[in-house]
């Protein structure tokens, strides 16, 4: 099936070649950090648990590599005009990572670092004005294709710290973690978060979570990678400070 990828002006076409640009660079670090942590992992650790509840780091690695197939696959369909879904079937993430998570410290590190390159070398290969065309991942919401390359810099970052080896929220890159706490704290701006106000103790700026209607009667405080930890559910909030004081509210899972 044909459908040719929907562009808006020179304008935005401009603008979202130069954020492709940017983010390929974000994400060429973040994905090397990432191999060197994959390369300390030894076939017994690769069996252990990784912080998601139920999953190996076998089976995370895979997932990584698996995004990363799937992510490319949008940005087949915004270079040539060709719907190209993340996966071919409902089922074919899950079975995917089903069945690569038992394989071997080294075949997983290999499978990891291959489908990196692959994803690279596709986005490498956008002309400026594909950056502005439309795809959608399985939610169904259309994005730009230069936002597939946010999508991608997130799973890196957020899941090198859910292997659990050695990466922590503290570790996350000061830019990233400023525009992931906007865009989480944007999410949870719902009627069935409690209404609060976020202030970040780097730089003091601040951030709602709840109804957008709701006076805020709390605030939450801390750097600001620990608060992002707490609203994406990878930390308890130890580090976060209420007032008035008090426990901090529960949050919908991530």
């Amino acid at each position: 099936m044909s459908d040719t990828p929907q562009r808006g002006t020179d304008k935005t076409e401009t603008a979202s070649a130069r954020q492709a640009a940017q983010l390929r660079s974000r994400l060429e670090v973040a994905t090397e950090r990432l191999l060197r942590t994959a390369a300390g992992i030894t076939d017994a650790q690769a069996r252990e648990p990784s912080r998601l509840p139920g999953w190996s780091r076998g089976h995370l690695l895979t997932h990584i590599a698996r995004n990363a197939d799937g992510l490319r696959n949008l940005l087949i369909w915004a270079r040539t005009g060709v719907e190209t879904p993340m996966y071919a079937t409902p089922d074919a993430r899950a079975e995917g990572i089903a069945a690569g998570a038992g394989r071997s410290a080294a075949e997983l590190r290999t499978d990891l670092e291959t489908s990196a390159i692959a994803f690279a070398a596709e986005a490498a290969s956008l002309a400026d004005a594909d950056w502005a065309a439309a795809v959608r991942g399985p939610g169904g919401v259309p994005h730009m294709a230069w936002f597939t390359l946010w999508r991608r810099l997130s799973e890196v970052e957020i899941h090198h710290v859910d292997l659990g080896s050695g990466y922590r929220p503290d570790d996350w890159p000061e830019a990233f973690a400023k525009e992931t706490l906007t865009l989480a704290a944007d999410r949870l701006t719902t009627p069935d978060v409690a209404a609060a106000l976020l202030v970040s103790a780097d730089d003091a700026s601040t951030r709602r979570i709840g109804p957008a209607e709701a006076q805020p009667e709390l605030e939450i405080a801390g750097p600001t990678r620990q608060l992002l930890a707490w609203l994406i559910g990878r930390s308890t909030g130890d580090e976060l400070a209420t007032k008035p004081a008090g426990p901090l509210p529960p949050l919908p899972a991530w």
